[in-house]
């Protein structure tokens, strides 16, 4: 029996574990069934189980460069989002102690401390001056 795993595993994609991709839908899958249970919309529970079919054929798919895609480009897309939310949170904790603002001309963030009453702000990037309230 162990010989029929392995044999039936060898050249799929799921031999080499869970992805991030794969994981992802697993979980977003079991998270759906449980909210599912407790909600009156039935569609959830199709989606959640669509959700689950789609991450096992991802697991014992033998087109192993187009699943290794998928999951670059997943991994790309979530990347952006963590950055996104680290930069609103770093702009939060600094806001405290310096005004942020951006360069009419070329959109540059330029952090200034708090405090300095009306200055002339000078853009590092393009050079350009505004007047700005700090």
């Amino acid at each position: 029996m162990r010989n029929f795993f392995s044999q039936f595993f060898q050249g799929r994609y799921g031999s080499y574990g869970m992805d991030k991709l794969t994981r992802f839908l697993l979980i977003l899958s079991v998270i759906a069934l449980i909210v599912s249970l407790c909600s009156p919309f039935g569609i959830l529970y199709y989606v959640a189980f669509a959700l689950l079919i789609y991450s096992y054929f991802r697991l014992l798919s033998k087109n192993i460069t187009k699943r290794y895609k998928e999951n670059e480009s997943f991994i790309r897309i979530e990347q952006k989002i963590r950055l996104f939310f680290r930069k609103t949170q770093n702009n939060f904790v600094q806001r405290k102690h310096y005004h942020i603002y951006t360069c009419p001309q070329c959109k540059q963030k330029i952090r200034i401390p708090k405090g300095a009453g009306t200055i002339m702000v000078r853009c590092p990037k393009c050079m350009t001056e505004f007047k700005k309230k700090a």
